[in-house]
């Protein structure tokens, strides 16, 4: 919880005014009844009884004012809320090793059915474009709200030699700049750089899905700091297990996950790193990070809530102290 107003918490001094008030006519009533000196009137002027409902309104009333010097500060709570503009890049390695069938049936099989997956749950508002790279790069659908589309091109990823995670990176992050100039045209955001205009400049992520490591084309990082630089977090996942392996020409060649590049381009870009070694573990990872671009959090202001807690509480300080005492606190 935040405080919109936090200067106005100073006003708190008022109710700790208060319970030292409280507690220093505690005192002095004390000290005026041990000048008794008979016992029977002591006993009449400073009874023990009525123990705890002596102290429960005044008590109550503190609290109540607690409430209302917060509700004077405006607390606001974080609150999760769609956003009008997302777009998620889906960077797919369609190298040769995602033949592999140590991920049922195959690891580009289970990577087509999470993404297919993916795109029924994701909010219908999302963008959604999706880049394949093998030894190159393409980018084979634009950002789109269209599923249909992209479930087409999904099921058209077919495989090619080599592994270009970096040409991948530089595919997905030109392909979000050009909708963010696309959507910063059509909208009035800005030049579609970066800069606000009048309106608020689209969410953009990248999710890189890949088995191996870079072969050929530019490194990792060189893709990773393209995206760092237009602000465009790159989450990774590193999808297959070391048990990999496929068959070229009858021959069996070993393609375990790399882990240590994907982490990299994370950490470098301000995303998030994730292995997934089942299609199961992949469509969760999809499905968290795709709700994680389609909503932004909100600070919603609730000073209702604490000034109808506080005058809820003095109002119960009084009602007590009417029926306890027959005066109010």
């Amino acid at each position: 919880m935040t405080f919109l107003e936090p200067a106005r918490l100073l006003l708190l001094v008022l109710p700790v005014a208060g319970f030292l008030a409280y507690l220093a006519s505690l005192q002095r009533r004390e000290r005026y009844a041990v000048r008794f000196t008979n016992l029977a009137l002591l006993d009449k002027v400073a009874p023990e009884t009525p123990g705890w409902r002596r102290h429960a309104p005044a008590a109550v009333l503190l609290v109540g004012v607690v409430a209302l010097v917060l509700a004077v500060a405006k607390p606001a709570v974080a609150i999760q809320v769609p956003r009008d503009h997302a777009t998620v890049i889906l960077a797919i390695d369609v190298s040769l090793s995602m033949e592999a069938d140590d991920i049922s049936p195959t690891r580009i099989e289970a990577a087509r059915e999470a993404a297919r997956n993916f795109l029924e749950l994701a909010p219908p508002e999302l963008e959604v474009g999706i880049v394949a790279f093998s030894g190159s790069a393409a980018g084979i659908l634009p950002p789109t709200v269209d599923r249909i589309a992209a479930r087409g091109a999904i099921d058209r990823l077919s495989l090619g030699e080599g592994t270009a995670i970096g040409e991948g990176i530089h595919a997905a992050v030109e392909m979000a700049l050009a909708n963010r100039a696309a959507d910063a045209a059509a909208e009035g955001f800005g030049d579609g750089d970066g800069d606000e205009g009048d309106g608020e400049v689209p969410a953009e992520a990248i999710i890189v899905l890949s088995d191996g490591e870079t072969t050929m084309g530019r490194p990792d990082l060189a893709g990773a700091a393209e995206a760092a630089d237009a602000d465009i977090p790159v989450s990774t996942v590193s999808f297959g297990t070391d048990d990999g392996m496929v068959f070229i020409q009858g021959e069996g060649i070993p393609v375990p996950a790399n882990e240590g590049a994907l982490e990299e381009v994370a950490s470098t870009t301000g995303g998030e790193f994730f292995t997934a070694a089942t299609g199961e573990e992949l469509q969760s990872i999809l499905d968290t990070l795709g709700s994680q671009v389609a909503v932004e959090e909100e600070q919603r202001e609730v000073t209702d809530w604490f000034a109808g807690a506080g005058l809820a509480l003095i109002l119960l300080a009084a009602t007590g102290s009417l029926l306890w005492f027959s005066r109010l606190p």
